[in-house]
């Protein structure tokens, strides 16, 4: 099942591309007519391509890594950070710092900056400063915070990029070129699609189609979340049955009365689990035949 129809993304108008003479010929494939001056985009291909991407970023939400995304515009900052931060991930609304990915430990040093100065509030080190001081650093935190507030999480290179406009934010997709980091994009009909390895055929200046795009993959990341905490509770209860077994073998009981306990808990859940079927094929016998006429 595609996780969107044709229908959602012509309403969010996320088939109209920019003029006709603004137009990048590497997009040819994904422009499906010219309407007064102005190129459409095939939805037919987005669709696919939107699959494809939220595919992908499921599968590397569920390996546990993180996915950074980038969007400086106008259009998309509030969107962007407003989604992004209920699943948790890293992301940038402000200016993209030149070396960010390439020159990472020197911005890990400017987001410790932070940390060091919040210890510094705490610690009573503050109280000891000027006046004039303490405002120089307030500010500093200020700015960082705005600049980089939104990456504190971010350890480690980031495992994938999603930016809304490759355009604007050439100099993202270049480093992430030169460290092989994949680039998912939302790529306009004057966009370059050759460098980004999940590009998203779609308007990028639109406020309702950039919210409809990232709402579909903030949805399939947090899919990916959610299974591997499933994942993860499951080798949890596995762990704690083998340690249990462990506690007991440790003990003078005999190994027959060990295997009778372990089999009674396997037992207690398989009773469990065919009472809840008992119960749901007891609901459907209740229910009334629909007589044939």
């Amino acid at each position: 099942m595609p996780r969107t129809d044709f229908k959602e993304l012509l309403d969010a108008g996320v088939h109209f591309g920019h003029l006709k003479r603004k137009w990048n010929p590497a997009m040819a494939p994904y422009i499906f007519m010219e309407r007064n001056g102005i190129h459409i985009i095939d939805l037919e291909k987005t669709i696919v391509k939107l699959d494809e991407a939220a595919t992908a970023m499921k599968q590397i939400a569920r390996s546990g890594k993180k996915i950074l995304f980038v969007a400086t515009k106008k259009q998309a900052k509030e969107i962007v950070s407003e989604k992004v931060k209920q699943i948790n991930m890293p992301y940038v609304t402000e200016r993209w710092p030149g070396g960010m990915l390439t020159n990472f430990p020197t911005i890990r040093k400017a987001v410790k900056k932070m940390g060091s100065i919040d210890k510094m509030a705490v610690d009573g080190t503050f109280l000891n400063l000027s006046k004039r001081e303490k405002l120089q650093v307030t500010r500093q935190r200020a700015k960082l915070e705005k600049n980089l507030g939104s990456i504190v999480d971010l350890t480690r290179l980031p495992s994938a990029l999603f930016i809304v406009d490759v355009c604007k934010e050439h100099i993202a997709v270049r480093e992430a070129k030169r460290l092989g980091i994949p680039v998912f994009a939302m790529v306009d009909t004057n966009s370059d699609p050759s460098d980004i390895d999940f590009p998203i055929p779609a308007n990028d200046d639109a406020s309702k189609s950039i919210s409809l795009i990232i709402n579909i993959l903030c949805q399939a990341i947090d899919e990916g979340l959610n299974e591997r905490k499933f994942e993860k509770d499951k080798e949890q209860s596995k762990g704690e049955k083998k340690s249990s077994r462990k506690d007991l073998e440790s003990k003078d009981i005999s190994p027959a009365l060990i295997e009778a306990l372990v089999e009674d808990d396997d037992e207690d859940e398989d009773e469990e689990t065919a009472g809840d079927s008992v119960e749901e094929a007891e609901e459907h016998a209740d229910e009334p035949e629909e007589k044939e006429e």
